[in-house]
């Protein structure tokens, strides 16, 4: 077989069913979203998929610091040293489950607890449990997100010192919806034994983002996903394209790494390699100096001078900034672009959504995109989407061909979701 995809789809794991039955009327699932120096956690009630409480463990390795928020309004902060990820774990699980910031009484009333991973390559096709091999597969995959898989790895193993492996464990991958995308979209017109060798590839991110908010605009417009052409625009400090046809991501805008496609807050998006040479070679940089100015240096920062954010440049841009201007420009010029291309790998469009920090909150830039658009058959409405932040709205006309609905993201609600669909097969 000439695409050879090596996938570990249904990695199956064991659960005391004696412990397993005693969680099933309390349903409280744990989300875990570990960065290299932070550890971001909600605890989700499955029975109304309501926040009980969420928060972040920061500068891991470096000091350290928590903030803690329940969904009664209390807040808790602290300084606190957290050498690893362990540390910042069991300082979570204190925060939750005593003193007055609790929301449990015991951590015992929690389910399971399910994992962000950004990378799984082509061995996970969908989220599965964690299991040894699971485990081992995710950090021998960690040259192809340095910064991220071994941070996953050391919370996966921080939360299993603490609950013990009696307790599920999910992990939901970032790139798993996009392992539905054809040969012709993810690979590179590079010499095929890099492929071979090295797994050089288009893997795409942002998959729970892009699942989420596609199958809710399914539910939206009331009509199957299966039947519908979408292309959803997650737009924030990292910004990604997807088209979704039948359900399923056919292609996207970031590739090998979150680096390519759209230019970003600091990223540079795609950029001719060329150019990439041409500079290293003109400034002495090494790979490693390269790197740190295609992700930290660029993007909106680098074209603008002044920030990475989106509201300074649209600050600045009013105030007559030139660059602000320019850097914005860039950017809903990228999002047309790509909408054009996806609409045409397609064969048509059915709907627009626009999700994201950027996407749900900047009705400017929304209508910036949406303009001249009607030969897509996009008829947008100015009046509806003007002032809206971050709500679930239509913002197409009801004549509209492609129908254009802001969806905000909720990836912890959807790791959750998978996380207790996983737990009851095996229960």
């Amino acid at each position: 077989m000439f695409y050879k995809r090596k996938r570990m789809n249904r990695l199956a794991g064991t659960v005391s069913a004696g412990r397993e039955r005693g969680r099933k009327q309390q349903m409280k699932i744990l989300v875990i979203n570990a960065g290299s120096s932070s550890l971001k956690y909600q605890l989700i009630d499955m029975r109304d998929e309501s926040v009980i409480a969420k928060g972040v463990c920061e500068r891991i390795g470096d000091g350290g610091k928590i903030k803690h928020k329940t969904a009664d309004g209390r807040e808790y902060v602290e300084e606190v040293d957290f050498p690893t990820h362990t540390e910042a774990f069991e300082k979570l699980v204190e925060v939750l489950s005593t003193g007055e910031y609790a929301v449990v009484q015991s951590m015992s009333e929690i389910s399971a607890v399910g994992h962000r991973i950004v990378q799984g390559a082509e061995y996970f096709s969908e989220s599965v449990l964690v299991t040894d091999e699971v485990l081992s597969t995710i950090e021998n995959i960690s040259d192809l997100a340095p910064l991220h898989n071994p941070a996953h790895v050391k919370a996966i193993r921080a939360c299993q010192k603490v609950f013990g492996k009696e307790v599920p464990e999910v992990v939901v991958f970032d790139t798993a919806f996009h392992q539905t995308m054809p040969p012709r979209a993810y690979m590179f017109g590079l010499p095929y034994d890099y492929y071979e060798k090295y797994n050089v590839r288009k893997y795409g991110f942002h998959g729970t983002s892009h699942r989420f908010v596609s199958a809710r605009l399914g539910e939206l417009i009331g009509k199957n996903i299966k039947d519908l052409k979408i292309i959803t625009c997650h737009l924030g400090n990292g910004s990604s394209i997807c088209a979704v046809n039948g359900g399923q991501s056919v292609d996207t805008s970031m590739g090998f790494t979150p680096l390519d496609g759209l230019m970003m807050g600091t990223r540079s998006g795609s950029v001719d390699p060329s150019a990439v040479l041409y500079i290293m070679e003109k400034e002495g940089f090494t790979p490693k100096e390269m790197s740190d100015v295609l992700n930290k240096k660029s993007g909106n920062l680098g074209i603008s001078r002044i920030s990475s954010d989106d509201r300074d440049l649209r600050k600045a841009a009013a105030e007559g900034n030139p660059m602000a201007s320019l850097a914005g420009e860039m950017f809903r010029y990228q999002i047309k672009r790509y909408i054009g291309a996806y609409a045409a790998a397609m064969g048509g469009l059915d709907a627009l959504v626009f999700t994201g920090g950027i996407g749900e909150n900047s009705y400017s830039l929304r209508e910036a995109v949406c303009d001249h658009m009607e030969f897509l058959g996009i008829e947008f409405d100015k009046a509806k989407n003007e002032g809206v932040r971050g709500e679930e709205l239509e913002i197409s006309k009801l004549s509209s061909k492609v129908k254009v609905w802001i969806v905000p993201t909720n990836e912890e609600l959807l790791i959750a979701r998978d996380t207790l669909a996983i737990i009851k097969r095996i229960q």
